[in-house]
């Protein structure tokens, strides 16, 4: 049950925060290995962008690869926040006065991070192929032409093999690792500093909300860099033998982003990614605290409905 429980709060957080993804992924491709004024700038901020995808491939656009993302967020939130509640079922991540251990959490928070983006990585690759492809008129990065969800899926598996759907899976673990130790780590002890400080008591789930604005920001800071690399990564095209044709690998990608364009491009969308992780973060884990909530009733219920029995 803490499984679909972290999958379901995923997905309805990755709906609401998709059209920014959507803006992010373009702002990362955009001026690939090209210096600073050697490129066409499509997107010069978040609301030219969005009137910019509108205009050329319609409104629909800013929801591109969104059944890749919605399945993404239900298997890689499944597996994260599955696991990490385990641990803390187990005790792993309390003192013994029942707060959280800040460098607990950080590990399993790692941890499960890692273990959730291995499973995902296939729908991260998917989803990112999709959402690149637009209009000749403001393309950026590898054009793939997929025509939709389930076609790109068979067409990555008939030119490169099961494989090929886990391309750049362990650049995915990395950077999300990174990500949801920082996230769920930040939003575990700010929430429970703000319970125990009586800071924003005035509604049942307000500390959890301003818990989780300082987890997407921790997280929007420490993850945009590797997140940068693994749209590269994840976009480019590949040989017959399914090797990218402009990186090898992770550090190959870094040293050529560094080189061509400067070390300020790793923080390439990082407003759209701000706005995609503020929301996101929000609801994921307000839904995750309700949903736990929701799910504690009904095991009580359960127990007493039981013992009358």
């Amino acid at each position: 049950m803490d499984f679909l429980v972290g999958g379901l709060a995923g997905v309805g957080a990755g709906f609401f925060s998709n059209p920014f993804d959507v803006v992010k992924t373009r702002m990362q491709l955009q001026g690939e290995l090209r210096a600073k004024g050697q490129h066409a700038v499509h997107y010069r901020n978040i609301p030219h962008a969005m009137y910019t995808i509108v205009k050329h491939d319609g409104i629909a656009s800013l929801q591109k690869g969104l059944v890749p993302a919605l399945w993404f967020q239900l298997v890689v939130n499944g597996v994260r926040l599955g696991i990490y509640q385990q641990a803390d079922n187990y005790g792993f991540l309390r003192d013994k006065t029942g707060n959280t251990v800040f460098i607990n959490s950080l590990f399993f928070g790692a941890v499960s991070g890692a273990c959730g983006a291995f499973f995902g990585s296939p729908l991260q690759l998917v989803k990112t192929q999709l959402m690149s492809y637009s209009s000749e008129k403001i393309a950026v990065g590898t054009q793939h032409a997929h025509r939709g969800f389930v076609y790109a899926t068979r067409r990555i598996y008939e030119k490169n093999g099961f494989g090929g759907l886990w391309r750049g899976a362990h650049g995915m673990m990395i950077r999300n690792s990174i990500g949801s130790a920082s996230q769920i780590a930040c939003y575990s002890v700010c929430k429970e500093w703000m319970d125990r400080n009586d800071v924003f008591q005035q509604s049942k789930y307000m500390s959890a909300f301003m818990a989780s604005n300082v987890g997407a920001i921790t997280k929007t800071v420490a993850l945009t860099p590797m997140d940068v690399i693994m749209t590269r990564l994840y976009n480019q095209g590949v040989d017959a033998q399914g090797r990218g044709v402009l990186y090898s690998g992770i550090m190959d990608c870094a040293r050529k982003i560094t080189k061509a364009e400067g070390l300020t491009a790793f923080y390439k969308g990082m407003a759209p990614s701000y706005l995609r992780q503020a929301p996101h973060t929000v609801l994921l884990l307000v839904f995750w605290d309700i949903l736990k909530n929701l799910q504690q009733a009904w095991e009580t219920q359960s127990m007493v409905k039981d013992i009358h029995q």
